[in-house]
């Protein structure tokens, strides 16, 4: 994941210096308040007699020490927070890139609420994770490696505290870092399901409340809010055994200096402001290893996030790009035996599936719930592969095509109809963005939906809230429809996108489609025998086969499992339409 850093590195090389000119400035103040006590205020060296004027100009000095080192405190965090930030839009637009290019078998493998969790929360830890390497690290190993070396240029006698401080508070860390870093995957995952339950509450919030669902919904939101509470809680406990263990040490450590300085100076071996710069040293020393160990708790974190977003950067799309020619669009389809069964699961959906669609052909298909009617229409535009046989799209099997050329060809009206918190007029012209208004109307008209836009308040420009939720089943059931005509394709795939409209919209829309439409080759999916019965040609799906080809009078003759349909729908008199 480093690559997505590259344009940033000056910026991290930057806050590093600026973060080590700051802690120079920190290590070099206690060696100025040493001259200030023994040489100014004590006199050492000068028959005992303060020297004011050396008080005053290393108090002046200190003061531009500071100043200084608190500028470069302020540049390092500009820096750090500029590189901070630009890289976590990197990997977050890398993972989003990568997230919309996967197969749908992939998606699903994934989740969607861990997808969010990882193109959110995974990427801010990621995020801090490079922040306090630029700028923590560099402060923690700083003030270790520096602070005992100006520590030990007082006086080698303080190497013994440091030999005995320091390997202790590092075998702390590492036993709570060891016991804590396997938890920060636990938290991630119990974040992903937590995420999910809230995603899938919030889509489904009318089933919710029509089936009085809120208190079992309420139940297993506690279930997984009280398991992240769990897991959050076990790091937070074992992480807060370090700052006691490691404040008792600095105390004792410091009562070591005292003791040591005070044999030393009665001795006559070292000053009083030796000591003072000495503790000082010492309470940087062990601050920058605290510091350490609260970095270590963002670094596991850190780390456990970036593996599960190179998991997601890892993984190539199922469906890849053919590397063929494309033929000119005709809109031309034929299915050659094809068999296909869903990746996760071996259970046959279809079982050689043979049939043609002729170029401007209105080709119907008809079949009981889960017969596998919607999944052989996704085989078209490669949603999913063929797992035996193959699918041609003007003679050319579909995966031979660049997916961007094929799906280019095809114009597809999904089951649910999904639409974006845009306006009306965004959400027809997503296929064609750079449709003129008159197009959008038109496309409006033919789907039946132009009388409704006009009497919303705003008309085309109207707001549509998230999911389409502000308009009925069959509003955004025919702004998906007149997307889909808007789009200059050569094949409409209607995958029972009628299903919310009446009988009399649907011939409406038929009888407007057809005019409008002559050349394009349409497939529409349907549970209506009113529906396909119009339909050049009618294929029937029983149970993955085919059960029938042919004209509604045809099948009517023929098919068994048709004639079954026609009269559970039709017989007694029902319109005809």
């Amino acid at each position: 994941m480093l690559k997505y850093l590259k344009k940033y590195w000056p910026l991290a090389i930057g806050a590093a210096c600026f973060m080590v000119l700051e802690v120079c400035a920190d290590l070099f103040q206690p060696r100025m308040m040493e001259q200030i006590v023994n040489q100014g205020i004590l006199g050492l060296g000068n028959h005992n007699q303060p020297n004011l004027a050396l008080v005053t100009a290393l108090g002046v000095r200190m003061i531009l020490v500071v100043i200084g080192g608190g500028l470069s405190g302020i540049m390092c965090g500009v820096l750090t927070n500029i590189c901070g930030q630009n890289y976590g839009n990197e990997v977050r637009k890398a993972c989003f890139d990568r997230i919309i290019h996967l197969s749908f078998q992939q998606t699903e493998a994934f989740s969607a609420g861990s997808l969010i969790t990882r193109i959110t929360s995974d990427v801010t830890q990621v995020q801090n994770l490079l922040m306090q390497m630029t700028r923590g690290m560099v402060r923690c190993l700083m003030f270790l490696i520096g602070g005992s070396i100006a520590l030990l240029s007082l006086d080698l006698s303080f190497s013994r505290i440091i030999a005995i401080a320091v390997p202790l508070i590092l075998i702390e860390i590492a036993y709570i870092v060891w016991r804590t870093s396997p938890l920060f995957s636990v938290l991630q995952s119990r974040l992903d399901r937590m995420n999910s339950v809230i995603r899938e509450n919030i889509a489904g919030v009318r089933v919710v409340k029509a089936f009085v669902q809120e208190k079992r919904e309420l139940k297993r939101f506690e279930d997984t809010s009280s398991a992240l509470v769990e897991t959050q809680l076990e790091v937070l406990i074992r992480l807060a055994w370090l700052r006691p263990f490691m404040n008792i040490i600095l105390n004792l450590a410091t009562v070591a200096v005292l003791l040591l300085g005070a044999g030393r100076v009665k001795a006559g071996l070292m000053a009083p402001g030796t000591i003072m710069a000495a503790i000082t040293y010492l309470s940087q020393i062990l601050n920058g290893m605290m510091m350490l160990a609260m970095l270590f708790q963002t670094l596991s974190r850190g780390f456990a996030s970036a593996g599960r977003l190179k998991e997601v950067l890892a993984a190539e799309p199922a469906i890849q790009d053919g590397t063929g020619t494309p033929p000119e669009p005709a809109g031309a389809i034929a299915f050659e035996h094809v068999s296909f069964h869903y990746p996760d699961n071996d259970a046959p959906v279809l079982t050689d599936i043979s049939f043609t669609a002729e170029p401007g052909e209105f080709l119907a298909i008809i079949g009981s719930t889960g017969s596998g009617k919607s999944s052989l229409v996704q085989l078209i535009p490669r949603f999913y592969d063929t797992v035996e046989g193959r699918v041609t799209v003007d003679g050319m099997d579909v995966r031979d095509y660049p997916l961007a050329e094929l799906r280019n060809r095809i114009s597809y009206v999904l089951q649910k109809s999904e639409l974006f918190s845009s306006t009306i007029k965004e959400n027809i012209a997503i296929g064609q963005p750079d449709a003129t208004p008159e197009a959008i109307r038109s496309a409006a008209r033919i789907a039946q939906a132009d009388s409704f836009i006009m009497a919303q308040p705003e008309q085309y420009d109207t707001a549509i809230a998230e999911r389409g939720m502000s308009l009925s089943g069959g509003q955004r059931q025919r702004i998906a429809i007149a997307r889909a005509l808007l789009k200059p394709a050569s094949i409409l795939i209607f995958d029972d996108a009628t299903s919310a409209l009446d009988v009399k919209t649907e011939a409406a829309f038929r009888d407007a489609l057809k005019e409008a439409r002559p050349g394009v080759t349409k497939l529409m999916i349907a549970q209506r025998i009113s529906s396909v019965m119009h339909a050049d040609r009618i294929i029937v799906i029983d149970e993955g086969k085919v059960a029938g080809i042919g004209t509604h009078e045809a099948l009517m003759q023929s098919c068994a499992v048709y004639q079954d349909i026609f009269n559970s729908q039709l017989k007694g008199g029902e319109d005809h339409a």
